[in-house]
């Protein structure tokens, strides 16, 4: 088995920062706190193989997963290549003989046991979130319920899979529609929602009969590992449910591999727009079934007629949670002219006074660290361009005296369309503000985009709402609300951002086949 700091130490790794940018003391004694959060976990979720075929196997290399706030190393993870990922795929292609043919009450059933066991462990899960993505422990703890309740809506909608009846013209025939699992899907998440982006489409996919490979984001595949554990105990057949971590640097020709081999019927992926074209490639090459969950570019609209309070809520809640790193995220703030003033001293007064950044174990903090340096640079280098346009800080606009991977929860004015965060998906705490006049403006930059994942707008008046809400052009629309995401609805964009639907009664259709079935001679 490969090495995991956590079992080894149950303590606070060691910081070793670099000379060229060491913190205060009280910096690095607070860090610290992130490694102390996982002393009480069971041994038992804290995996480090892949699991493949109903065994935990390690692979011939390992690769460290760090902690983003710290810098230290969390364990040492099974890296797994292109022949792990076959015999993976191979696993999953023996075990959908069998799984196929299993009635759907009793996928449901281990589903639901699957659910109820995620429940029963939620807190481990949660600090397991928080330590590899370093998203707030409050936060990991709503993701989880998030995760868990996918398993449940799908142990339900495993029993409602109905085929048709069709009238013919002819006598004496009957036609019949069934529908199938595909067969084997591979599973590619990211690690913003390193638990609930699996829960959400492995759950689809054997709730429909289909089984899976998943491949999680390197930097978080513990919490994918630790649903392994929980799905074996919960009774999922070996091969059902597969995972094969492996580093940046083998994720290329892993995701390759998910991507062409031929007993792969289903893909489905979530990441950004740049990759899923790479992969959708691959895939075209024996026309596998694709869907797929990209980026996006969230304008947030609001209007003369919103209620200020609302809206600055809704901004609150839609933009920094996660600290900004979700597809789903305020990417664009579009407010009118009349009431942009307002707004923008009632969003800075609320950032100042509820957001708090520091440690996720940390009792109190609203926000944490992001993934990793590159996408500190990011936020650093959209803020910087925008000033240099002539856009002004409001608030924020630097890193974060905690250092390393922290940046201030920011907020821009006198932004403009030639920015790049007004053109480009930020993925932090940055909040640009755009003034406009007419809806018809704010319309045409909101949709003024090759992506179109989500969008929201503040307003009073019924039929402005309507008339909006039909023109924005997203797959995912909030009105007077910033939080959309239900397992119960489905999720997914237009344009760019993606192909497919999941979550709600959409999201097994994704794993299904339609089959006509003629019935002559009678």
């Amino acid at each position: 088995m490969t090495t995991c700091s956590w079992l080894r130490c149950r303590g606070a790794p060691r910081l070793r920062p670099r000379a060229c940018c060491r913190r205060p003391v009280a910096s690095l004694l607070q860090l610290r706190g992130y490694a102390r959060g996982l002393a009480g976990l069971s041994a038992g979720l804290l995996r480090t193989d892949s699991f493949v075929g109903g065994r935990w196997l390690p692979a011939a290399a390992t690769f460290p997963v760090h902690d983003p706030a710290s810098g230290a190393a969390l364990g040492s993870v099974a890296d797994c290549g292109v022949p792990e990922a076959r015999a993976a795929v191979r696993a999953a292609y023996e075990a959908f003989r069998s799984w196929r043919g299993v009635s759907a009450k009793e996928r449901s059933v281990l589903l639901r046991n699957w659910y109820d066991l995620m429940i029963r462990n939620k807190d481990d899960l949660a600090k397991v979130i928080t330590a590899e993505s370093g998203k707030p422990l409050k936060e990991a703890q709503g993701e989880i319920l998030y995760s868990a309740h996918f398993l449940e809506w799908f142990s339900e909608e495993a029993r409602r899979i109905y085929g048709d009846i069709i009238a013919t013209p002819t006598k004496g025939r009957r036609a019949l529609v069934l529908k199938q699992p595909i067969g084997v899907a591979t599973v590619i998440t990211p690690w913003n929602f390193p638990s609930a982006m699996i829960t959400r489409k492995v759950g689809a996919a054997l709730a429909a009969g289909c089984t899976v490979v998943v491949k999680p984001a390197e930097d978080t595949p513990f919490s994918a590992l630790a649903l392994a554990e929980l799905a074996n105990q919960a009774g999922i057949p070996a091969g059902v449910y597969n995972v094969i971590p492996c580093s940046r640097n083998k994720a290329k020709e892993v995701g390759e591999v998910l991507c062409t081999d031929p007993l792969v019927s289903k893909i489905s992926f979530t990441g950004s727009t740049a990759t899923g074209k790479i992969l959708l490639r691959h895939a075209a090459s024996s026309v596998k079934r694709v869907s797929m969950e990209l980026g996006g570019l969230a304008p947030f609209i609001v209007f003369d007629s919103a209620n200020v309070e609302q809206a600055v809520a809704g901004a609150m809640a839609s933009k920094f949670r996660n600290a900004g790193q979700t597809c789903v995220c305020s990417n664009r703030f579009l407010v009118q002219r009349g009431i942009h003033d307002s707004f923008v001293n009632k969003f800075a007064e609320a950032m100042k006074k509820t957001l708090r950044v520091g440690n996720g174990f940390e009792e109190g903090t609203t926000q944490g660290p992001l993934i990793n340096e590159k996408a500190v640079e990011k936020v650093e280098k959209h803020v910087n361009d925008a000033v240099s346009k002539g856009a002004t800080i409001v608030t924020g606009g630097k890193r974060h005296h905690l250092g390393r991977n922290f940046f201030e929860p920011t907020l821009l004015s006198s932004v403009t369309q030639d920015m790049l965060c007004s053109r480009e998906e930020t993925f932090g705490p940055l909040a640009p503000v755009i003034k406009f006049d007419t809806e018809e403006e704010a319309i045409a930059i909101a949709n003024a985009t090759d992506v179109g994942l989500a969008g929201y707008f503040y307003s009073q008046d019924p039929a402005q709402i309507w008339r909006v809400a039909e023109q924005l052009e997203v797959g995912m629309v909030g009105v007077n609300e910033g939080l959309i995401s239900s397992v119960e609805c489905p999720f997914g964009g237009v344009k760019q951002s993606g192909l497919g639907r999941e979550g709600s009664k959409y999201g097994i259709d994704e794993y299904l086949e339609v089959k006509y079935v003629c019935h002559g001679g009678l």
